[in-house]
């Protein structure tokens, strides 16, 4: 039998006729009656991408970029950076962009996938903090920042990741290269592979270091997604971005990234070169929300530092994390036809999180859509319809929604009890 569809119009919502299919859809003024609270998980969430622009890599010196408008969530942003993006972890949300697909000289930004490769060897049990390394004369030659490794010594894997991360010493990175993978070549074959493997579509790498060469480039998205992923899988080696200094071969050595010396990030990398002046990645969190940075293209080192502060206070004070339902939730009831119960639950199924400019929560449309009535029997987990998140600043979301509970159908009996009721009940 088929179920029938009743017109019916409340205040909440209405039914509506679609291509022969009945669809229930429940407008709600904002998500107010959805909100439960504020929270941040701890992983990186899908995001949208973007088609490559701009050259394969900037050829000569960049120019010193005067302020210049960002997009962002709540409108145009000036900075001076040339290449920016701004991504709140939780959820993946982009809070500010500026070029951010352009392939750019990363500089030594570049290390941040060198390191990555490092930490997953030290994973999969390749290489242990301990173990010491030897030292090539390509290594003990290699020019630009240097940790100052002993030519045909050996240095401890820790100390050679501090070397790479807080002195952004060239020479180390050459180092774990060759003592990885035998060769320079073969680590960056590895690099390329593995940004491949997290949809960094606008990143090709030439070497280990960051050293200027013509097609080794990144875009400033592509550099908060390593940093991203180097936060959520491999947060047991995340502390050596945040050390402050460290002491090899008798030389102190201060970390060059001033936002964690300072203690208004805890990571990631600076770089800089002529081709794609002082760059920043760095993340911070306040009240359980981590936010990630990438800017390029500043035009000093006190330049780089002052706007990435400046644009950490700005993305904290303008955003917060909503959580607007839980995974497992009830968000509404489906009428059955012909079963057993009258109605079922509607469960979501996953937690729903965003970032929205503060006060914003108000201003987001939740509407469900689903058959109505549901046609008996109903399985547990069963989809049935979907949650619709809209005005956001951000893509449409949708949610599967799924029964949550099982309604078995009426036996033949109760079927033509119901279906004559109705019938009278029309009469």
């Amino acid at each position: 039998m088929t179920p029938p569809v009743t017109p019916a119009v409340r205040a909440a919502g209405t039914y509506r006729t679609k291509d022969a299919m009945h669809t229930r859809r429940f407008l709600l003024a904002g998500a107010t009656s959805l909100l439960v609270s504020s929270t941040a998980l701890a992983a990186p969430a899908a995001r949208r991408r973007h088609p490559a622009a701009g050259p394969a890599a900037v050829d000569a010196a960049a120019p010193v970029v005067a302020s210049s408008p960002a997009n962002s969530l709540i409108g145009p942003i000036d900075t001076i950076a040339r290449w920016a993006c701004i991504v709140d972890y939780t959820t993946g949300a982009v809070i500010l962009e500026k070029a951010a697909d352009e392939r750019m000289p990363p500089s030594s930004l570049t290390k941040m996938m060198t390191a990555y490769i490092v930490f997953s060897m030290l994973r999969a049990g390749r290489l242990t903090l301990e173990q010491m390394l030897p030292v090539s004369e390509k290594a003990w030659r290699m020019q630009g920042s240097k940790m100052f490794v002993p030519l045909n010594g050996t240095v401890a894997v820790a100390d050679l990741i501090q070397g790479m991360v807080i002195q952004s010493g060239n020479d180390a990175c050459i180092v774990l290269a060759e003592g990885v993978a035998g060769s320079e070549d073969q680590f960056v074959s590895l690099m390329n592979t593995q940004a491949a493997q997290l949809g960094m579509t606008n990143t090709h790498f030439l070497n280990v270091t960051g050293w200027p060469m013509d097609g080794h480039y990144m875009s400033a998205r592509d550099v908060a997604t390593i940093a991203m992923h180097l936060i959520h899988d491999y947060p047991e080696y995340y502390h050596f971005f945040s050390e402050k200094s460290f002491r090899y071969n008798k030389i102190a050595q201060e970390n060059r990234n001033a936002l964690v010396v300072k203690g208004v990030a805890d990571g990631l990398k600076t770089g800089h070169t002529d081709a794609g002046g002082f760059g920043l990645c760095a993340s911070a969190e306040r009240g359980g929300n981590r936010v990630v940075m990438a800017i390029n293209g500043l035009p000093s080192s006190n330049a780089r530092a002052n706007e990435g502060e400046r644009l950490f206070e700005w993305s904290f004070v303008n955003f917060e994390n909503a959580t607007l339902l839980h995974n497992g939730a009830v968000v509404d009831h489906a009428p059955v036809w012909l079963g057993q119960a009258p109605s079922v639950p509607l469960v979501a199924t996953r937690d729903v999180t965003l970032t929205l400019p503060h006060g914003w929560q108000n201003r987001v449309h939740v509407s469900m859509d689903y058959r109505s009535p549901v046609p008996a029997p109903v399985t547990a987990g069963q989809q049935l319809g979907e949650l619709v998140i809209a005005n956001t600043g951000l893509a449409e979301i949708r949610i599967p929604l799924v029964a949550g509970a099982d309604v078995p159908r009426l036996g033949l009996m109760g079927r033509a009890t119901a279906v004559l009721g109705r019938k009278l009940g029309h009469g």
